[in-house]
Parts: structure tokens; sequence; C-alpha cells
């Protein structure tokens, strides 16, 4: 049962459809293991191919291989023996449970997506911002806001969203976080009021509390902001500012039509409310609606990060300020709050935009959500879930008899996590409603696995499910 380490030998049997699977092929190559094993095609002791003999077999980079390896011996399936290679472990026939993570649907993250040649693409621009820029990059401190080059090529990727944006008005934040915190620091003062969305964005709700700023929530439809409640909002409490991200609201996914957001806009002009407008998800869809940045421009405050649709890792936003001169108050705001955006970050965001890479990553990034939305629509047809195919995270109204902290304590035993409703509500009683991160599990498989165990759950009856003894 055991493979041979020579180079010359052909795929081994447990890994002949691996280059088939859904999944990223360094966990393909872990679950073949775990199910060779199962099926007593691999018996503990048996060796492995030697890393780079499999990757070659294969058609792999190394780096894939020793991954799967390392996350094999993580789960206990094998064991390394120093000068003699990879074995099968004693015991691992129990080592059977899911990839680390594989249930989590908490984190809203892109999905990971399986194209080799694109991965290295990316991990390429530390080479060429290396070559382009040295040791000065490292050790050295920029401008609150960003360089000359980095504001330019955040120019550049906004004017997919913001054809009239000018280098003047836009500056590069240490992640969208940070420039919310900036602007909203600007806006209100301790004690004063900010309108958004009954269901919006954690992060701001914890900077507001931070600030000492209150938030009034202003009712939602499928649509997203009601325009009559936030006007009434407005002639009741003078808000500062209004925050919303009208395209891909999280936790709802509801997205502003044209003729919403020119009322949003027209209400927020007749009351003179600033608009901090989180286009974090503007660039997901491919027909998306102009910003209301681009319909009111002197009003608009726009973030657009790109956590969800470049890399989290860079913790990089561009802002579009009104003005060249509230862009100059924001900058000394970013001193005052987050400081600098990383340079080397800013540098290998500025490289992949200007050389095209950021449009390889959006397209492979909206080819994984929308193959994980149709995953949401089959396995869990006939339930209320709301979600698009353009969106990494969907909602989920529960039904009748279900609350929210015992529909999501029942997932969390079965090893299933998800977000409930009061991480989201700015107003009122949450609804009994969850939020599912489509991009948090690592594969198709595993958000399967996952989807599955949340079917299950919905098909029971809810008297029977909470059942005590």
């Amino acid at each position: 049962m055991g493979v041979p380490s020579s180079d010359n030998e052909a795929v081994p049997a447990w890994a002949a459809d691996i280059r088939k699977e859904a999944r990223p092929v360094y966990a393909a190559i872990v679950e073949a293991i775990a199910q060779a094993v199962r099926d007593g095609r691999l018996a503990p002791g048996d060796r492995l191919p030697t890393q780079r003999s499999l990757a070659r077999r294969l058609g792999v980079d190394l780096t894939t291989v020793t991954r799967a390896y390392s996350e094999a011996a993580a789960r206990r399936l094998v064991e390394a023996r120093v000068g003699r290679g990879t074995f099968v472990a004693a015991g691992a026939g129990h080592a059977v449970p899911p990839l680390r993570g594989a249930a989590d649907m908490n984190m809203n993250l892109p999905p990971l997506f399986d194209d080799p040649a694109l991965v290295r693409r990316m991990w390429g621009a530390l080479d060429a911002v290396e070559r382009s820029q040295g040791l000065p990059l490292l050790l050295g401190y920029q401008e609150a806001g960003g360089s000359g080059a980095d504001r330019a090529a955040g120019v550049r990727w906004l004017r997919d969203r913001l054809p009239d944006v000018t280098e003047d008005r836009v500056l590069v934040a240490a992640g969208a976080q940070g420039a919310l915190l900036a602007i909203t620091s600007l806006l209100a003062k301790p004690g004063e009021v900010v309108c958004a969305e009954a269901l919006a964005y954690p992060g701001f709700r914890a900077l507001a509390a931070h600030l000492g700023v209150r938030i009034e929530g202003v009712a939602m439809d499928a649509e997203g902001l009601l325009p009559d409640a936030f006007d009434a909002a407005c002639r009741a409490h003078a808000p500062k500012a209004l925050y919303c991200t009208p395209t891909l609201n999280n936790p709802t996914t509801a997205t502003q039509s044209a003729v919403r957001r020119a009322a949003v806009v027209e209400v927020a002009r007749r009351h003179g409310v600033p608009i901090i407008e989180d286009d974090a998800y503007g660039r997901l869809p491919a027909d998306a609606p102009p910003p209301l940045a681009a319909l009111a421009p002197e009003l608009s405050w726009h973030v657009a990060g790109v956590a969800k649709v470049m890399s989290p890792a860079l913790r990089i936003a561009y802002v579009a300020a009104p003005d060249a001169r509230r862009a100059g108050r924001l900058a000394g705001a970013l001193r005052a709050t987050v400081g600098m955006a990383s340079p080397l970050t800013a540098a290998i965001a500025r490289r992949w935009i200007e050389d095209g890479t950021e449009l390889a990553i959006l397209a492979a990034i909206r080819r994984e959500t929308e193959a994980r939305s149709a995953l949401v629509r089959q396995i869990l047809d006939g339930h209320d879930v709301v979600g698009r195919p353009d969106a990494f995270h969907a909602w989920l109204p529960l039904p009748a008899g279900w609350t929210r902290g015992a529909f999501t304590a029942r997932l969390g035993a079965r090893g299933v996590g998800v977000v409930m409703s009061d991480a989201f509500c700015t107003t009122g009683q949450p609804p009994g409603a969850v939020r599912l991160s489509l991009g948090a599990p690592e594969t198709r498989r595993d958000l399967a696995a996952a989807l599955r165990q949340v079917r299950e759950l919905l098909d029971q009856d809810p008297v029977w499910a909470l059942g005590t003894v």
C-alpha cells in the first residue's frame, strides 16, 4: 500500500484526481491522504512521495505540496522523520476532522481562489518593489495620506467608480477602519449624532462608541436605506453625518438602485448632512450603480478599502474627500489617529494597480464568489436566505420558533460559526437572523459541509432541536 519515493513513479492512485478538484490543490492533497487512510489504501507507516517528487508528478509548485504536508501533519495524518521522509502517522485513521477553520463563517473574507499563476504574479510584486525602491522604502516615513505616486495609483483605481476624481482629493489610509475613524472624528464630536443603516458594519459601531458618537439607526427595506426614514432622522436629530454602505450592505447585501441613491442624496443635500460612503464591496458587482460620491461629490467622503476586492493583508484604503481643502484636513486627522499607511503595502497595491494584477485578482474573486453563492442557493433552497451572486456574504432570516442565540449556539455545537444580527443592529430589537460569510471556509467543499449543517438545523422543528432534559 505504501508509495515508493522514486521520481520515476506515476502519480499515486490516491492522488490521481487531485487536479480535478474544485478546491485549492494543497487542500485536495490533504483530503486525498485522509480519504486513502479511511478506505485502507494508505496505512500507518506507509511512506509518501517526497514533496519535490509529488509536486513534479502533479505539475504544481513545490510550495503547494509543502503546505499540504504541513497541514496533514497538523491534522496528525502524517509525520516527518528526519532523513527518511514523510510517513502515514500511527493513529491516522482517527485524524479525520475537517481542515482547520473549515466551518468558520464568521469573518467576512474574500474567498480563496485556485489560480497558481496569479498567486505567483501577486507575490512577484514584492521582488518588483524591492528592485524599484530598495532599502529607502523600508527605512523611511511618508506623509500621512500617502506619497504622490500612491495617491496617483489611488486615482487610477477609483476612476472605475468615480470618473471625475482628482489627485488633490485622494488620500491613502491605513485600511478602511483607519479612514472611517479619522473621517468620523472630523465630522462629529462626542455626544453628537451620526445616522447609519439599521443594520450596519460592526466596525463603524465600534469606532463610534470609541469616539463617544451616538448612532441613530435608519430603517431599511430590501433596497437598503429608506430616504423618508433618513429625512425624519435628520429633522429629529440634526445628524453630523450619514454613514452607509450603498452597495452590498453588510450584512444584508441590500444594494441601492440609482433612483434610491438619488433620493438619499437629495435628503442629505436638503439638510446639509455629509455622507461617509463605505464602498468596501463596490467593485464586486459588474453593474453596481454609481456611488453616492459620484452624485454628490461636495458632500461625500468616499472610502474604498482594498480588503474585500484585492487583499485584506495590505490594510490600504483610498479615500476621495469632497475637495482639496478637506483632503488636507483629513490628512491631519489621519496623522493624529492612525498615522501613515504602510509604505510597503501601499507600494504593493500600487504595483498591482499599475500592472493590471488587481483586475486579475478581482476577476478571480468574482468567479469564486459566484460559485460559492451558487452553493448557497442549491443547499439552502427553500429557505429564506437573502444574497446575491456577486456577494460573498448572505443574510439568513430564521424560521419562526428559532431565536438567533439558540440557532447560533446549536450551529456552534456542530462546529459551524455564524454572526448574530446583534453585531450589526443600530436601532431597536435585533431581527431574528444571522450572517453567513461564504469566503471564510478555505474551500467550496468546506463551505458546502458547513451549509449542510445549517440546512439540517433549519429543517428541524425548533421545539425538538431545543429540547432539554
